[in-house]
């Protein structure tokens, strides 16, 4: 399953995440993100709500040959969910080894969060080689170094407090890819966004 996020991030390192949006405010964005170039957009449902949201920009990734993934995936139940809704893969803050075993059976590509060496090797251990490293902005592009050390297959995925003046930092320091958040709304978003495509990883 990491082959899918080593190909999708080889194209653009980039994840965009479109949180507690409206469903059409969702496809909106979600449009935006597919015109610069990113491949990799993320809605996350850690409640029942934001259900509507993944499943518009479901449909619209169909309509035009794109994916969309679900974000804030930490039960079974909400995994179910995230899939039912047409999530193309799902994204969670935290290992948890439970999850990570059931999408590797559903063949689903899985995302989970890591923020310890213990956190890093255990999602390894698991099958993920793609890891999503938060809150990025707490950890540092130092943290991400010292990771790389011990953990050479490992592929960083900075997430949490990422902006256009920090992204260039954690893709130099070995990220594979950054995710951009509320940032992606902020007008110097866009530009960085452009000139990140194709960065080499």
């Amino acid at each position: 399953m990491s082959d899918f996020f080593e190909e999708m991030t080889s194209r653009a390192p980039v994840v965009v995440i479109l949180r507690r949006e409206s469903p059409d405010r969702t496809v909106e964005l979600c449009h935006l993100a597919w015109d610069l170039g990113v491949r990799l957009v993320e809605v996350p449902i850690a409640s029942a709500s934001a259900v509507p949201a993944l499943q518009a920009a479901t449909a619209a990734a169909t309509a035009r040959g794109e994916l969309v993934g679900a974000g804030s995936i930490h039960s079974v139940d909400q995994f179910r969910v995230a899939v039912d809704a047409g999530a193309a893969f799902t994204v969670a803050a935290a290992t948890d080894r439970e999850i990570i075993a059931l999408a590797a059976s559903d063949g689903i590509p899985h995302l989970p969060g890591v923020g310890t060496a213990t956190d890093v090797a255990t999602a390894l251990a698991g099958g993920c080689n793609f890891l999503k490293a938060f809150p990025a902005s707490l950890l540092t592009p130092d943290w991400i170094r010292a990771m790389r050390g011990p953990f050479p297959s490992a592929k960083f995925v900075a997430t949490g407090g990422v902006d256009a003046g920090n992204a260039l930092a954690f893709l130099e320091a070995g990220c594979s890819a950054v995710a951009f958040g509320s940032s992606f709304a902020a007008p110097a978003t866009a530009a960085v966004i452009s000139a990140l495509v194709g960065h080499p990883s």
